[in-house]
């Protein structure tokens, strides 16, 4: 166990972690403790929103540093899979033809506009966030994410028999894995409900939906799911919960 929580974060962040050798037996529960990432992303998230609030930096560099934080934890990877997954479809190639775009390491110009258009949309989003409570509860949308991204890895078809992501799928315990990340999406689901009801049951169901389309999109555009496809529906589960938890709270704050 011990070793897989150190392959999930020695792949998923760039937290210093123990080396440990790269085999089937240390990944076993690895996507189970996926989750943990978010965990922490969003614990500095939380922090960041506190010490800002302390220094009264206003909410441009709260939003700037909240874009950061992941970025600064994952190393982008997950906006990586991102790029690709959008420059594959932009194609409008045949499925196996948007398969080899994906592996590609360069970026294409719709990646790019993509990528801007997103980054822009989360900073607008995160400078309307001046709250701590809302803070803690977008925290917790980071474990979700990750939750339901690991669980799209295990439980979905996959599209490809070979690459990175099967490299963690194939070794894992699927009964353990999938209960490990429900617990963690239930445990953060109810949290964000008591703190902010109408606020947290917007953000789930919102990721609920991006789910249902994420196994749809990838089944018909890739015939399953890869690691940057589940990477890409991260970002986007990401954005669409923070949409969710904004515009929900400005809304009871009108009514």
């Amino acid at each position: 166990m011990l070793k897989s929580l150190f392959s999930a974060f020695l792949m998923y962040s760039r937290i210093p972690m123990p080396k440990v050798e790269w085999k089937e037996e240390n990944r076993r529960y690895a996507l189970g403790f996926f989750p943990l990432v978010g965990a922490v992303i969003g614990s500095l998230l939380v922090l960041w929103r506190y010490i800002c609030t302390g220094l009264e930096t206003g909410q441009i560099i709260f939003a700037a540093g909240a874009v950061f934080l992941p970025v600064l934890v994952t190393g982008g990877i997950h906006l990586d899979g991102f790029c690709d997954v959008t420059d594959a479809r932009s194609s409008y190639a045949d499925r196996e033809k948007r398969i080899a775009i994906m592996s590609d390491p360069h970026i294409g110009s719709f990646a790019v506009m993509k990528l801007c258009l997103y980054l822009i949309m989360q900073t607008a989003l995160f400078s309307t966030v001046d709250s701590l409570r809302t803070s803690v509860v977008i925290a917790c949308g980071y474990v979700v994410s990750r939750g339901l991204s690991g669980l799209s890895a295990v439980t979905f078809r996959s599209a490809k028999r070979e690459g990175t992501l099967q490299s963690f799928v194939h070794p894992s315990h699927r009964k353990i894995t999938v209960a490990m990340q429900l617990f963690f999406i239930i445990l953060s689901g109810t949290a964000m409900t008591i703190l902010l009801p109408v606020e947290g049951i917007s953000a789930l169901l919102t990721a609920l939906i991006i789910l249902l389309y994420h196994r749809y999109a990838a089944y018909r555009d890739f015939g399953g799911v890869t690691g940057d496809l589940c990477g890409w529906f991260l970002q986007i589960c990401e954005l669409y919960m923070l949409a969710a938890i904004v515009f929900s709270e400005r809304i009871m704050q009108i009514w």
